[in-house]
């Protein structure tokens, strides 16, 4: 059964963790010939994802999860799921071994972009976020 954790990611920034994997005496999980894959999707049967860059320091048995600011940029601030599984390339057995939530906190300077006169926040120019954009082009 896969660990269960919250990631917070802010938009339009670089992300990383690190996930340190431990056996049940604390030493560090040896990770020689196992890949790593993570996608995170706004519910768990979208059709849509986006992946984390995953690494493996395979002697210290750490995954490191990354996003650069352009894809943080791209995703609408909200929740998300994700999970992160390991394959055992010899056998090709894969284990989840975390998932959960995140939640992209919006930014105030990441997503905000003109085309002639039209103001876009995050991609939409309708509703609310096309009234503030338009204060905003007055302000400047």
């Amino acid at each position: 059964m896969a660990t269960k954790a919250h990631l917070v990611i802010d938009q339009g920034t670089s992300f990383t963790t690190d996930l340190n994997l431990t056996d049940d005496n604390g030493d560090p999980l040896h990770l020689y010939n196992y890949t790593a894959n993570s996608l995170i999707k706004k519910w768990y049967t979208s059709q849509t994802s986006i992946p984390f860059t995953t690494s493996i320091n395979v002697d210290s048995g750490a995954i490191t999860l990354s996003l650069d600011a352009n894809t943080t940029a791209s995703l609408m601030a909200g929740r998300y799921v994700y999970d992160v599984d390991v394959t055992q390339i010899s056998t090709n057995t894969v284990s989840r071994i975390l998932e959960g939530m995140v939640t992209v906190t919006p930014s105030v300077t990441a997503g905000i972009y003109s085309t002639n006169t039209t103001w876009y926040a995050n991609g939409y120019s309708d509703g609310w976020n096309r009234y503030k954009c338009l204060i905003l082009s007055m302000l400047l």
